[in-house]
């Protein structure tokens, strides 16, 4: 409905304009002038010519008398034509005076049409202008509107579809049922929270899995390491030969399915290394852009990022920055203190961001296993997780050269993110 205003008004407009350029370009200058009133003024010329100075006429006429010198006797007013070359360039009325049946002059009559088209062209011109300024407000304020209502909600789609892909399913998407895509939001957020659901319980799936593949793990070793036992007894008692060698042969097969037993128990803990990492050279700058995007709740104060380049993979920092104002806005709902600084060790150079909330921390003890997969702080274990967002960033800092560091701060937990850093600009 309110496209369709717009619209209308619009077209208004422009056919206004296409008037007002027709009328104008069809408008002429009207140089004819009311034969009655030049009459009179040639008669009262010619009746006083001999005292013409003393000349008065009362008419709305601007005129100048001049002799056939070209000498002026009398002028209504100043500024007006006084040469017939003047005339004849301002299309003036020019009329010959005679006086006892000779000429003796010439009227100038003034044609002041040409002011008022002047005047006329001014008004026409302020016209144009106002229409132009009005037609550029509605054009900004219709770009704005569409920007508003149209652009932002589709790139907060955009951000959000990124998200989900990405595999980031906490962070939700703000409803808002003014804009087009106003009907949609709450749909993708219920697709959001069912996915969420799904990711939990497949996460419980695969620790059940884990639990398992270590219950049977050792229900197996148990009965192996009896028959390990066995067979080295065997071999030690026995004095045959043959015997001896079935007993080794025993002993080591027990070895290889021990092993792949184990292998079995591992295999689990490498699975999320299929996630590829393509770490390439970017601005820092384009930090302040992740950092906003990962502070969905706006309570960390990003600070002034110095200019350099960073060798990193954008797409997976932006997890890493996901998953930690996700785990603070979780676990404290604090304001974040965020702070950055370029630090060398040993190895190479960082650009170190620097993350911290006021919720206390967590035990020292617990500090060192915070990164390891499924482990979370014992004081959260009413929150809902799956105990894999520090444990997926430290894996993907490490494949970008960078690290993750944990610890407790001065008022909360600390997490700065290394980023490696690549030169300044």
């Amino acid at each position: 409905m309110k496209k369709t205003a717009i619209s209308t008004i619009l077209i208004l407009l422009f056919l206004i304009e296409g008037m007002y350029l027709i009328s104008f370009s069809k408008k002429q200058v009207n140089v004819t002038q009311d034969m009655i009133l030049v009459n009179e003024v040639v008669q009262s010329v010619q009746m006083n010519w001999n005292h013409i100075e003393e000349h008065q006429l009362e008419t709305i006429l601007d005129y100048v008398v001049i002799n056939q010198q070209g000498e002026v006797l009398f002028q209504t007013k100043f500024g007006i034509s006084q040469t017939i070359h003047d005339a004849i360039i301002h299309r003036d009325t020019i009329v010959d005076v005679a006086h006892n049946q000779q000429i003796v002059g010439k009227i100038i009559i003034y044609n002041n049409s040409i002011e008022e088209f002047q005047v006329e062209k001014q008004k026409i011109s302020a016209i144009f202008i106002g229409i132009m300024f009005l037609q550029v407000s509605i054009y900004i304020g219709y770009m704005c509107y569409l920007h508003q209502k149209l652009i932002q909600p589709f790139q907060r789609l955009q951000q959000f579809a990124k998200r989900i892909a990405g595999g980031n399913l906490d962070i939700p998407l703000t409803m808002d049922r003014d804009n087009i895509f106003g009907a949609f939001t709450e749909s993708f957020d219920i697709m959001r929270s069912e996915l969420k659901k799904a990711k939990i319980e497949e996460e419980k799936a695969k620790e059940s899995k884990k639990e398992l593949v270590a219950k049977l793990s050792h229900d197996i070793k148990t009965p192996i390491a009896s028959i390990k036992a066995t067979s080295e007894l065997g071999v030690a008692l026995s004095e045959d030969e043959k015997i001896k060698t079935a007993y080794t042969q025993i002993i080591q097969k027990a070895d290889q399915v021990n092993a792949l037993i184990t292998n079995l128990f591992t295999a689990t803990l490498e699975e999320l290394k299929k996630l590829s990492v393509n770490p390439t050279d970017m601005e820092s700058s384009e930090l302040m852009v992740l950092l906003q995007q990962a502070d969905y709740l706006h309570k960390g104060e990003i600070p002034v990022i110095p200019q350099c380049f960073l060798y990193a993979d954008k797409f997976r920092l932006q997890q890493v920055f996901d998953n930690i104002f996700n785990n603070s806005y979780k676990y404290s709902n604090t304001n974040i203190e965020i702070s950055t600084a370029i630090i060398q060790e040993t190895n190479a150079s960082y650009f170190c961001v620097t993350m911290e909330d006021y919720g206390g921390g967590v035990c020292e003890e617990e500090l060192p296993y915070l990164k390891e997969k499924f482990r979370r702080g014992s004081n959260q274990s009413d929150k809902e997780g799956a105990g894999l967002g520090l444990y997926i960033s430290d894996y993907f800092m490490r494949e970008m050269n960078g690290a993750l560091q944990v610890e407790n701060g001065e008022h909360g937990l600390k997490v700065s993110v290394k980023i490696l850093f690549s030169g300044r600009i």
